[in-house]
């Protein structure tokens, strides 16, 4: 119906068929609490967005962040940014995606216009959803309310509710066939280290590589590394039942830091006669990601930080680690031009050019997200 009267009369009256939507979503009050589940209202999409209907959403260490303090971020909120599901609805302007579309959002959008766009080396868009603006959308307002209250976007995604609003430059359509249950992944824990490797990182055929954190963005590096054709890939992580699923997925060699007397720099570069090729810090710790840097070899060694560094905390480390010619880089998003590359990656999934299906370990109705949670930091 709505087609239809936009073709008869002008676009303003057809807005009538959007309405506010009430549904279901966990909005987290403050820190250090436990979502509640609240009924919200979403507002309907404005020029150049997407109302979206989640399907399928991943709970990543980044959204554990804001709870702890460790991401500032505003309150109240619904967090959530790994996800993927239908487009509902779109505002005037809309292109790239339309009703019934299956669709990923991206917490690292894609413009088009920026410096980042615009450079082939860069994918951090201006648009993203960090600094003083977080938490609204881009007319300063956001789409949510709950019990008369605004209620604020977390990286331009908030996927913890039943529906949600993103701008046209935050959601890629995908294949219409791909299962929303495993492809939502793709949203952002498997890019984000699959991409580190092969995009970040530029892991060469044959090279050494460490990987600490072995969570579901750490073994992503894994996977990333062994496309790569890295001939040796040391897993590190003090929670050895992750050791199984890391080796089933690519590592040659897993190591447990309680395991050792000495820093496990030093483990490091004695295992590798003077250091890994490369190294990735997938845990957001400032000790782990000196370590990482530290066991590189000294001249050519490449270390990415990937996990999220916690806020209001410095590194401080002996510059000549860097002087010696070490590369110390950070990856956002795996280094992906995110609307152009989360449809091919889904492809190559269709494809089986990787699997999803290991990363996944439980399978929770949305209603249980403080208990997936639970599991999350006790390193299930």
């Amino acid at each position: 119906l709505c087609g239809d009267l936009e073709k008869q009369v002008p676009f303003p009256f057809s807005l009538l068929c959007l309405q506010v939507i009430k549904c279901k979503a966990a909005v987290l009050w403050e820190a250090n609490k436990p979502f509640s589940i609240e009924e919200v209202e979403v507002a309907p999409p404005k020029e150049h967005e997407v109302r979206v209907k989640i399907m399928a959403t991943g709970i990543c260490r980044s959204d554990d962040h804001v709870i702890t303090g460790a991401l500032v971020m505003p309150f109240p909120i619904i967090l959530g940014h790994e996800a993927a599901g239908v487009v509902e609805s779109v505002g005037q302007g809309v292109t790239s995606v339309k009703p019934g579309d299956k669709v990923i959002p991206l917490f690292v959008p894609q413009c088009g216009e920026c410096k980042s766009c615009l450079n082939t080396r860069g994918n951090l868009c201006i648009k993203t959803d960090l600094g003083q603006s977080a938490g609204f959308m881009s007319d300063g307002t956001t789409r949510f309310t709950c019990k008369g209250k605004a209620v604020h976007h977390f990286l331009g995604t908030s996927t913890f509710t039943e529906y949600t609003v993103v701008h046209e430059s935050a959601v890629a359509k995908i294949d219409s066939a791909a299962p929303l249950e495993k492809v939502c992944l793709i949203g952002c824990g498997f890019s984000t280290g699959y991409g580190a490797a092969l995009q970040t990182a530029k892991v060469e055929p044959g090279s050494t590589c460490a990987v600490f954190g072995l969570g579901g963005v750490g073994l992503s590096v894994v996977m990333g590394c062994k496309a790569a054709g890295a001939s040796r890939i040391i897993a590190v992580d003090i929670n050895s039942n992750k050791f199984a699923k890391a080796k089933e997925l690519g590592a040659t060699d897993c190591i447990n830091p309680k395991d050792f007397q000495k820093p496990i720099h030093e483990v490091l570069l004695e295992m590798t006669g003077g250091g890994v090729d490369y190294s990735f810090e997938v845990i957001g710790r400032t000790d782990t990601m000196t370590a990482a840097l530290a066991c590189c070899q000294c001249n050519y060694g490449v270390s990415v930080i990937v996990g999220v560094p916690p806020a209001a905390q410095h590194i401080t480390f002996d510059p000549m680690l860097l002087f010696t010619g070490r590369n110390w880089k950070g990856s956002v998003f795996g280094g992906w031009k995110s609307k152009d590359a989360v449809p091919k990656l889904v492809a190559d999934y269709m494809n089986k050019k990787f699997v999803l299906d290991p990363l996944i370990t439980h399978t929770l109705p949305w209603t249980k997200i403080n208990e997936g949670f639970d599991l999350l930091r006790t390193g299930k």
